[in-house]
């Protein structure tokens, strides 16, 4: 991880894996009306820098390092797995997701600077902040 570079822009996340959602059963997702931690379990800051993008505290191990050939795009977007009932009924609370090359990570959903109450995020502008690095 490059840490000498100065980021171009950073904030809180919460994540989870394509395949952490597909293994919730119902008492999480009723949890997750309440509050959306309880499917997204991996939370820290999300770091774009000039020559990466970091999740920090991703796992146990430290944080996750992608570049921009690790992935294949950046969108927002209701899946089958997170569908427009538990994001909330504004189009703002739709996850970023990315997708990899890598078989074992798979796609990444993300909230962004996520307001509960408001069931907002920044995924978004981060969705434009991302495809704007990888095609830069």
């Amino acid at each position: 991880m490059n840490t000498d570079s100065t980021p171009l822009c950073e904030a809180d996340y919460i994540a989870a894996t394509a395949d952490e959602l597909s293994r919730k059963q119902g008492a999480d997702k009723a949890a997750a009306l309440v509050s959306q931690k309880a499917l997204f379990q991996r939370r820290g800051r999300i770091v774009l820098h000039p020559d990466e993008l970091v999740l920090t505290d991703w796992s146990e191990t430290g944080a996750l390092v992608l570049t921009r050939a690790d992935i294949t795009a950046a969108e927002t977007r209701f899946t089958d797995l997170y569908g427009r009932f538990l994001g909330g009924l504004l189009n703002a609370g739709k996850p970023l997701i990315l997708s990899t090359v890598s078989p074992s990570l798979g796609d990444i959903y993300l909230l962004i600077n996520r307001r509960e109450f408001m069931e907002t995020t920044d995924d978004r502008q981060w969705e434009k902040q991302i495809n704007d690095w990888r095609n830069g």
